[in-house]
């Protein structure tokens, strides 16, 4: 009979090995759509405020 911790630690590799397995799916379903950029006329352009920052004196 195993002990505890080689079970516990066959459990977590397990689920390691099914996770990068997902994981690899879900990039290469993801990949594999065809995307196309936004046109640039999608985009906001942010309105940026140009300030001075003035330091006299350092304390």
């Amino acid at each position: 009979m195993m002990n505890r911790s080689k079970i516990v630690a066959i459990i977590t590799g397990a689920i390691s090995v099914l996770l990068a397995i997902a994981y690899l799916l879900l990039v290469q379903i993801l990949d594999y759509r065809d995307m196309k950029p936004a046109p640039i006329s999608q985009f906001e352009v942010p309105a940026i405020a140009a300030d001075s920052w003035h330091i006299d004196h350092i304390a």
